[in-house]
């Protein structure tokens, strides 16, 4: 090695010696970021003292589920609070979800809500103004009225975590496709979560049925990110398809070009430079494209929630009938659009572990099982999201708009699910009298 050359990296190296610890720092200042905004979350969480809302059917709901839409569109407006740098880095705010849950305990189907109590009262006037004769109250979690260790000896679980099957800006199915509002009469209307409902009625005594959905409004920067990415897979579908050209006109003679020119009183127009004159193309596009084009357009268009949805199916051993789980399967199946997107068991949280290939590793295969059990349980109590608080934990989310969230959850009136086992609220409450003394 030239003598030059060796000088050099001795002078780099004690510079290394010296100063390596200036590094540090650098290497670890994520890690660092990570562990600290999750400490000042954790103490901020545990200030914090969620409500959950039990909401009761009225007995005729004459509106259609654009109804639930505007629910839900307020519910964004009122909800929607970003923490400022302060807040998030120092406070340890963050922007918090509402939890829609439909739930069947020992059969009896209930509509739950829950929300930081800020928002109670307008959340509260969101509902009452599209369900007026609905009737709220306060009441405690459901999910802390069962053994806090399950699977256990006397209880048992299936559940599991959902995902879309594409994209998120493509949408799932919605009302829009199963209620078109000219059935006049509430008894024509076709609806998914009447089907639930029928379903949570097969539940037995000791058994129960948890569905939970949690929409967090997005923030402003990360929305408009995601709208522009929808504004690009138009802008390619568009590109992609064929482009047809129009016809071009025959050239006329020059007799017929100086007989236009008398008649209309303008002369001709002449072509410079050998110039061809421009011709129209006109875009072909598929029903297929169309719809994908539509559908995307709609959804961007309209305010989003990061949102994230589970189940679990629990019970008392003696009377647990582990296919019951597939209840829940099935409404969310009927979201499917083919060509579209669709709702899946997530299988990194899918509490069903399938043997493998390399036969040592079933031997673990039913402490496996239980650790996935217990973490989706202990996920759905905390209402955390599904990979925590592993880093990427956002993985499990996804985005859906205030139609998608109102076809999956809203009240349905009792000619559309008649089953007798849902609890309504059979009288209409009606207002006090004028003049009344309220002393």
């Amino acid at each position: 090695m030239p003598l030059e050359l060796s000088l050099i990296f001795g002078q780099v190296w004690q510079i290394i010696k010296v100063w390596w610890w200036v590094l540090i720092p650098f290497l670890f200042l994520k890690p660092f970021l990570y562990l600290w905004h999750w400490w000042r979350v954790d103490l901020w969480l545990k200030k914090q003292k969620f409500i959950i809302l039990e909401i009761r059917l009225p007995k005729d709901v004459l509106k259609p589920i654009r109804a639930m839409e505007v629910v839900m569109a307020s519910l964004h407006g009122a909800v929607y609070h970003p923490p400022d740098w302060w807040e998030k880095w120092i406070d340890g705010q963050i922007q918090t979800s509402v939890f829609f849950e439909i739930v069947s305990i020992d059969g009896e189907p209930h509509f739950f809500i829950r929300f930081l109590p800020q928002y109670r009262d307008a959340i509260e006037s969101a509902i009452f103004s599209q369900y007026p004769d609905a009737e709220i109250k306060e009441v405690d979690d459901y999910a802390k009225r069962v053994p806090q260790d399950i699977p256990n000896k006397d209880w048992d679980m299936f559940g599991s975590d959902y995902k879309l099957n594409r994209d998120d800006h493509y949408p799932i199915k919605t009302y829009t496709r199963f209620e078109t509002e000219r059935e006049a009469k509430e008894e024509k209307r076709i609806d998914p979560v009447a089907n639930l409902l029928e379903a949570l009625g097969q539940i037995k005594p000791g058994e129960q049925l948890w569905i939970q959905i949690a929409a967090e409004p997005m923030a402003e920067d990360p929305a408009e990110t995601w709208k522009k990415k929808g504004e690009a897979m138009i802008e390619q579908i568009v590109r992609e398809a064929p482009v047809k050209r129009l016809t071009r006109p025959a050239p006329k003679s020059i007799p017929q070009v100086a007989a236009e020119s008398l008649i209309s009183g303008k002369a001709p127009e002449v072509l410079q430079g050998g110039e061809r004159p421009q011709v129209p193309a006109l875009i072909e596009l598929t029903f297929t494209e169309r719809e994908l084009i539509e559908a995307i357009s709609t959804k961007i268009s309209k305010p989003i929630f990061k949102s994230r949805i589970r189940f679990i199916y629990l019970g008392k051993r003696d009377v647990w009938f582990k296919p019951n789980f597939r209840l829940a399967l099935s409404f969310f199946n009927d979201y499917t659009i083919a060509n579209l997107n669709a709702l899946f068991p997530w299988g990194k949280t899918f509490t069903k572990i399938h043997q493998s290939w390399f036969l040592p590793l079933n031997l673990i295969r039913p402490r496996r099982h239980y650790l996935r059990c217990r973490k989706l349980f202990r996920n759905y109590l905390l209402r955390v999201n599904p990979l925590f608080p592993r880093i990427g934990g956002d993985k499990g989310l996804f985005v859906l708009n205030v139609e998608e969230l109102a076809s999956l959850f809203h009240f349905p009136g009792r000619e559309v699910a008649p089953a007798p086992f849902v609890p309504r609220v059979e009288a209409k409450k009606g207002e006090a009298p004028p003049g009344l003394p309220t002393e």
